[in-house]
């Protein structure tokens, strides 16, 4: 039984990302604006995608350990595109890719380089997040902003969320051993 619901939540979780900016991609291209979006939003998801797929390709993990995050960068540089066409002039894209091209020889110069990165990477994320909010609260306006990206976002998140339970209890009972330990040494 745990096999398979390990099966199906690998599974889903890669296929709801193969689809993931779809929607958000089809909001800015029907509304015809950008709307809403965060640029620094976007470009700190495309950091952290960027950082987590170039790790995982450095240490030879299996591609089916991170098949989704090619496909993310994908989306993230397609609506990168989008968002600079809306917003009139698609060719000041170009840093912003140029860069990500040159982050990706750039990570692995050194070894402790791709490290570093990647564990910031979870700080990356949360920020990319942040930044939205944030221009969302100023602006007070989700514009072209699509629910549906956001929301299968949080479906793949959703999976993560039984291990920072689990991670939580865990380390509660680890700290009540420890603490009826010093106790019966304190007798």
């Amino acid at each position: 039984m745990e096999t398979r619901l390990l099966w199906f939540c690998n599974w889903s979780v890669l296929g709801v990302c193969a689809t993931l900016k779809l929607p958000q991609i089809f909001a800015v291209l029907g509304a015809r604006s950008a709307r809403g979006i965060s640029l620094p939003s976007l470009l700190l998801e495309l950091a952290g995608f960027l950082v987590f797929l170039r790790y995982q390709c450095y240490y030879e993990y299996p591609l089916l350990t991170y098949l989704e995050y090619p496909i993310l960068v994908a989306q993230d540089l397609i609506l990168l595109l989008c968002v600079f066409h809306f917003k009139g002039d698609v060719k000041q894209a170009a840093p912003y890719i140029v860069l990500c091209v040159s982050a990706w020889f750039i990570l692995t110069l050194q070894k402790w380089i791709i490290d570093l990165a990647m564990n910031l990477c979870t700080f990356i994320s949360a920020a990319s997040k942040f930044a939205q909010l944030q221009y969302l609260w100023k602006s007070r306006d989700s514009g072209a902003v699509s629910a549906a990206t956001w929301s299968l976002a949080s479906y793949t998140c959703a999976v993560l969320i039984r291990f920072v339970i689990m991670l939580a209890l865990n380390t509660w009972v680890a700290a009540t051993i420890l603490h009826y330990q010093t106790d019966v040494k304190s007798e």
